[in-house]
């Protein structure tokens, strides 16, 4: 059976037309309000963007779904979880001063923010979900513990999953740092020929996991947690992943995405932002340029069909040529594989319908 996915593009002749409306008529549209009961404690899930990063969901936007959540009488609150990578959010305080600083306070927001696995990630419940790579996951305890979830996610790509929507949101965002181990766990970095031995990743590694042998740098498998901090500051990119892996890496995710809604069946809806469409995560602290124009905002009660068509809509514009996409720019290609060749992220679509997180046939409601 289909899902219903509504969506509005960012075409506007007049003030009732402007991104604001649009986004509180996507709400309504959807019937969003209709999951929400009085003093429910619900969780806004957003990714507030590593700091130098520009990409993330415009606070503005977010104002008006807090708004909408409080008209029912609901009790809205803004959440995250910590990174496993040593950035500008690892940790709670550095992780909620990011998100003021990139506009995600009270006064224009809405709401207050709650980093739901806690001060150092250690705030956690095991969800049992029975499948092919996980008996059981390991979710933030306050996205665990609410009453319902807004999930908005930046639809853009990732070098691991091939792009990141909102199954990813659910996956990484809502797991705690060891449940971001677990799900790295399969696809661990490896160095390769172009190693000089400078030292770099060695006094970059957070959990000294590396150290150099005959001039060269080795990686202790046992105690690295798959972070990527390597990865990104390799001067000379002789830090490489095993590509052949990324396939298990995001069955995995889909796995911790349904864990993460196990408890919270006709609670949870789901908004996507296909808008800034940059190569990277909003985790890095830069922000690229977008590979493909604007295109609007979607609303679904499935995460799947939500993806699929965010997916499919992207496919569907012409791609920029002086961005990070190297091909498909024509329309009808696949603009994700255009920047990551070795990494198909339908994967997560795929396995999704699979595991029964949703359906990967969608009805496409355009509002007026």
């Amino acid at each position: 059976m289909e899902s219903k996915v509504y969506f509005t593009d960012f075409r506007s002749r007049t003030p009732e037309d402007n991104k604001v409306n649009k986004i509180r008529r996507l709400f309504e549209a959807a019937g969003f309000g209709e999951m929400l009961q009085k003093d429910d404690l619900t969780g806004v899930k957003l990714h507030f963007g590593e700091e130098g990063n520009d990409s993330y969901i415009n606070p503005v936007f977010v104002r008006q779904i807090v708004d909408k959540i409080a008209e029912t009488g609901a009790k809205p609150f803004l959440t995250d979880t910590n990174t496993l990578y040593y950035g500008s959010r690892h940790d709670s305080v550095g992780h909620i001063k990011t998100a003021v600083l990139h506009g995600f306070d009270f006064a224009v927001a809405g709401a207050p923010l709650i980093i739901a696995d806690g001060l150092r990630g250690d705030n956690w419940r095991h969800v049992e979900v029975g499948l092919k790579h996980f008996q059981r996951v390991k979710i933030a305890g306050d996205i665990e513990g609410s009453d319902s979830m807004m999930v908005m996610s930046h639809f853009k790509g990732h070098g691991m999953s091939g792009f990141g929507g909102a199954i990813k949101n659910l996956a990484m965002g809502c797991a705690a740092a060891p449940g971001k181990v677990e799900q790295h766990e399969c696809a661990k970095p490896m160095i390769n020929e172009l190693c000089t031995g400078c030292g770099t990743c060695i006094e970059l590694c957070p959990v000294d996991a590396m150290v150099l042998e005959d001039q060269r740098a080795v990686i202790d498998y046992d105690g690295c947690i798959g972070c990527n901090n390597c990865v990104d500051n390799c001067p000379e990119s002789a830090i490489d992943l095993p590509w052949d892996k990324m396939e298990t890496f995001m069955e995995r995710m889909v796995e911790y995405a349904l864990g993460s809604v196990k408890n919270k069946e006709g609670k949870v809806g789901y908004m996507n932002f296909l808008m800034n469409v940059t190569p990277d995560c909003d985790c890095l602290p830069w922000s690229d340029r977008p590979i493909v124009p604007d295109i609007g905002i979607l609303a679904s009660w499935d995460p799947v069909a939500l993806d699929a068509a965010s997916y499919d809509l992207i496919n569907q514009e012409t791609g920029f040529e002086n961005s990070h996409l190297h091909k498909n720019y024509q329309h009808g290609g696949d603009k994700f594989q255009g920047v990551w060749d070795e990494v198909d992220g339908r994967v997560q679509i795929r396995y999704g319908e699979e595991v029964g997180l949703g359906t990967a046939d969608y009805e496409l409601v355009k509002l007026p």
